[in-house]
């Protein structure tokens, strides 16, 4: 009987944790609200900070600092644009260049953001960090961090109920029903989620840097030197968190004409 009761209960669960996005327009399974997520993101950005070397006073931070506020303003127009506002409250932006040899960045729920110095050389100019911190803003307004521990969450529930319905089997088939779904669940569902996650905040990331006042076809030439940079990849897409490389490219050409046409809507033109 305690079984049934938290199978229904896990089933109760996931089924009203559904809703939609407002700015992606499509269903997401979020069970982790933003009063529960912003605080424990604070916190633990304000330990990475204490914990590495933070560049100030420098040209590249104040180009951090610079693109950081555009990208943050595009996020405030374009969601007043849409009567979305109230979305953005609780957010405390926060923009820090990190002296960390890494190619990487990243913009925890809330808007604090953190770009290693390493990625600097990739991104060459202002236009190529707006791409890199668009697409990482993006991320957070999708609440794509709350979606992944909801996920996580998610798989191990089913973990647990796949754990009651196989109770009375052996301890060989309970072992190997496990693996079963560990597998099935991690390549049928939680990579191609990751990798759905990625083109979402390319595409709103373009939105931003146009808005931003960059032109979206420099995050062309910018994911081209990515590419380069890493060789083209060596990861199945099928078996990666992240679109190939032809791929995201591929999405971003299509994608440019209409981040232009949302900025041109708000007033910003290109040539």
């Amino acid at each position: 009987m305690k079984n049934k009761i938290l199978l229904a209960a896990s089933v109760l669960l996931l089924s009203t944790a559904c809703s939609t996005n407002p700015i992606t327009g499509k269903k997401e399974f979020n069970i982790v609200s933003n009063e529960q997520l912003f605080p424990a993101a604070f916190a633990e950005y304000n330990t990475f900070l204490s914990q590495n070397k933070v560049i100030t006073g420098t040209a590249q931070s104040q180009m951090v600092e610079r693109v950081g506020v555009k990208i943050r303003q595009a996020a405030e127009k374009y969601y007043a644009s849409k009567g979305l506002s109230n979305l953005l409250e609780g957010y405390k932006w926060e923009y820090k260049l990190v002296d960390d040899k890494a190619i990487n960045a990243w913009c925890m729920p809330g808007g604090k953001i953190v770009v290693y110095n390493g990625i600097l050389p990739v991104t060459k100019d202002e236009a190529g960090l707006a791409t890199v911190m668009g697409h990482e803003v993006a991320h957070a307004l999708a609440n794509h961090g709350a979606q992944r521990m909801s996920a996580s969450q998610a798989q191990a529930i089913g973990a647990a109920g796949l754990a009651l319905a196989t109770s009375g089997q052996s301890a060989e088939r309970q072992e190997m029903f496990q693996q079963y779904y560990g597998i099935g669940s991690q390549v049928g569902v939680m990579l191609p989620f990751s990798r759905s996650h990625e083109s979402e905040a390319d595409q709103i990331g373009l939105t931003l840097m146009a808005i931003a006042g960059y032109n979206p076809d420099n995050a062309i030439t910018f994911w081209q030197r990515m590419s380069a940079q890493s060789g083209g990849g060596s990861t199945p897409e099928i078996l990666s968190t992240h679109p190939s490389d032809a791929t995201r490219i591929a999405n971003i050409k299509k994608l440019a004409p209409q981040a232009k046409s949302e900025a041109s809507k708000l007033g910003v033109k290109f040539n």
